[in-house]
This record gives C-alpha cells, structure tokens and sequence, in this order.
C-alpha cells in the first residue's frame, strides 16, 4: 500500500508507541491522586507541560492537554468567549476552518452567541481588508486556522495578529496541520489561542493540547472541572501525552529536512503531471502572493469526480482524499471548495494528496501512473464506473 493522505492522520512513530507503552506500564497512576503513584504521574505530566511550552516558544503555565485537536478547538474557543465582557462577545471565524469549528459555530448560536463567516480573497488568504469589512463593535474573538487542510494555504497570522489586538480583538488559530511541519512560536505568530493534535505529528490518537496565552481570561465550558486548570473534565492521559511530546520532539528535529523533501516532491508531481499533459490543476495555484505547506496538494484531477478517483487510486493500492477526512461521507463540496467560490461541478472533482515521512519519489510516479491509467480508458467504461461507484 501506498500512502498518501497525512494531512487526515499519520503512523505512530515507534519512539512514541515505546513511550506510550513505557508509560502505561511504568506511570499507570491517576496524576491527581495523593499517593506517590499519582504523585509519579503528576510529574511526567509537568515535564511535557514544560516541554510542549519549549517547543512553542511560550509558557508552562499556557498548556492544556486535550483529548485532540477537535476538542482543542472546542475548549479554546467555547472558554475565552465565556470569558469575554458581555458586548465583546461576537465571533467571527473564516468559511474554511475545519469541521469541528463548524459544529461549534452551531452549538455557539444556540446557546445566544452571535457568529459571523468571512470568505478569503481569490488565493484564499484571509487580508486585514477582509477582517476591516467584518469586524463589529462587539467582536472578541477571531478563529483563522493557520493552514488550510486541503489547500495548505498558510495565513499570515502574525499580520492579523497585530491588526486584531489594536483593535482588542483576541485571535484564535487551528495549528493542527502546521505544528511540527513549519515554525509555530507563540510571539512571532500573536495568537492568543492555539490547537494542536498529536495524530498528526506521528503520536497516538486520542491526544491533543491547547496554548492560551497567559493572562487571557477565560472561564470553563463545564463549571466545577477540576483537571487541567479547569479547562477539561476526565482523568489525564498522561501515557498519550507522553508519547504525543516524544513524537513532536523526533518530528521537529526532523521538520527541515521534511520541508526540502516534500517541497521536491511536490514539484515532482506538478512537473511530472505536466510532463504528462495530465488534467490537473491546483485548487489555489501557487504564487509569490501565498505561502503553502508543501507535503500537501489540493488540486482538481479534470473529467473526474474525486470520490471516483479516490476510490480508482484505492484499488490500486493508492490511498488519497478528496479532502478533510472529517467532512468525509459527504458529497458535496467542502467548506473550503465553497469559500472559494469553486462551481460544484469543479468541486466534485478536488482530491487532496498529502506526503509524509515514508513517501518516495516512487510513490508520486505510481500515483502518476494511476492518473494516467484513467485517462487512457474508454469513455463508456468510465461512465460505467461512475455508475456503479454512485448507484445513479
């Protein structure tokens, strides 16, 4: 099997199943407990409390471990609007954040929030212009995600930072996709409030962390949690956090030579696919007016819809995307694809390839093979595949 969507999750690396495994068997104890197993567990849990602030360049006393980046985002936004004075507590986040921020939106307008959308420009960057046209009087806090799952846009954070906090806006950032692939420092980014997931960094599932910026006021969503700070309720996975800290070290250490390595293949993939006179174009194209994250190619493969060629690339042993594997089931156009203002027809046919630590130049000419395999077949036998893959 070739593997090729790591912006949806990665393999643990065996640093942190060691970890993890050590842990559970080592530090099984509750950390909140009295006793000196509890007392054990409190302290592996202060080391990678110390350690996750080191690699973010902030505080000890702003991390919060999660259960991962959906909660992450959940707890980070839902508790600083909490704490927020009554009329500043408007949100405002972008149509391209991930689905958990959506649900949210929802959860948020029940409860009396009010939450207003903002589309990116062409190049889906979001622009002080586009923040100018949205901010109200009563807005408090902003959610732009650092970097799109399925485009890889970056956004310049540290620029909407600072726009935002002269006008005493708060700024929350998704770093789910960012975090360990490119620097993520709490000063040079200005963000009050950051998410993180482990599953992404080559750690366990189920694990995740949150940066608030210390002296943001926040209150928590469930009143009388006691455990980390108050932000969550359940017992502590101090063995998941473990192996999420040891994972995130070895990826960081590694994150330049990553950067080079799927920059090279990238350009592989667009050059060979060129090369090949292929039918693929990127969903934003690439340009000296955005930056992107280059293990990840968000593009339309043309004449098919990407569901098909998802699953085509499955039964040859390829697995790719058609985009956040959490709107995954869905077929439809993605939140993304919509702000974008792509027409549906265009939409359908977006697939999302996204390398790793184990992608080879091999693995893209593979993919290429497969794109063109497509190509080469007779029209009535694509149809024909189409009609079976969507039963009309």
């Amino acid at each position: 099997m070739i593997y090729l969507d790591y912006a949806a999750t990665t393999p643990a690396a065996k640093e942190a199943l060691d970890a993890f495994q050590k842990l559970s068997t080592d530090v099984y104890g509750n950390s909140s407990s009295l006793h000196d197993a509890g007392g054990k567990a409190e302290s592996i849990l202060r080391y990678c409390r110390q350690k996750m602030a080191e690699l973010l360049s902030g505080e000890e006393e702003g991390v919060y471990f999660t259960s991962g980046g959906t909660e992450a985002n959940f707890l980070a936004i839902h508790s600083i609007l909490n704490g927020l004075p009554a009329g500043k507590q408007r949100f405002l986040m972008t149509e391209m954040e991930h689905q958990s921020i959506h649900i949210l939106k929802r959860h948020l307008e029940i409860l009396g929030f009010e939450v207003d959308l903002m589309k990116p420009n062409a190049s889906g960057i979001i622009t002080t212009e586009i923040l100018e046209r949205h901010l109200r009087p009563d807005t408090g806090l902003v959610s732009i995600q650092h970097a799109n799952s399925e485009t890889g846009v970056i956004q310049p954070l540290a620029k909407l930072s600072a726009y935002l906090h002269k006008r005493d806006v708060l700024l929350h950032s998704d770093c789910v996709q960012t975090f360990a692939k490119i620097p993520v420092g709490i000063d040079e980014l200005g963000a009050d409030a950051l998410s993180f997931s482990s599953h992404k960094v080559y750690g366990p599932k189920g694990v995740g962390a949150v940066y608030i910026r210390p002296g943001v006021n926040w209150k928590p969503v469930y009143p009388g949690t006691l455990h980390e700070n108050g932000l969550k309720s359940g017992t502590v996975n101090v063995p998941g956090i473990g192996a999420f800290i040891t994972a995130a070290e070895l990826t960081i250490k590694r994150m330049d030579a990553a950067y080079l390595k799927h920059q090279e293949l990238r350009a592989r993939f667009l050059e060979k696919a060129k090369a090949r006179k292929l039918p693929v174009s990127l969903a934003v194209p690439d340009s000296a007016n955005s930056h992107v994250l280059p293990h990840i190619i968000g593009c339309f493969f043309h004449s098919f819809e990407g569901q098909y060629t998802m699953l085509e690339c499955n039964r040859r042993g390829i697995c790719i995307s058609t985009g956040s594997a959490c709107s995954a089931g869905y077929h439809e156009p993605s939140n993304t694809m919509k702000a974008l203002l792509v027409p549906r027809e265009l939409a359908l046919q977006f697939v999302r390839i996204s390398f790793g630590c184990d992608t080879t130049s091999e693995h893209v000419d593979k993919l290429l093979d497969v794109f063109e395999d497509m190509m080469h077949e007779k029209g009535d036998h694509r149809i024909d595949r189409r009609i079976k893959t969507y039963g009309s």
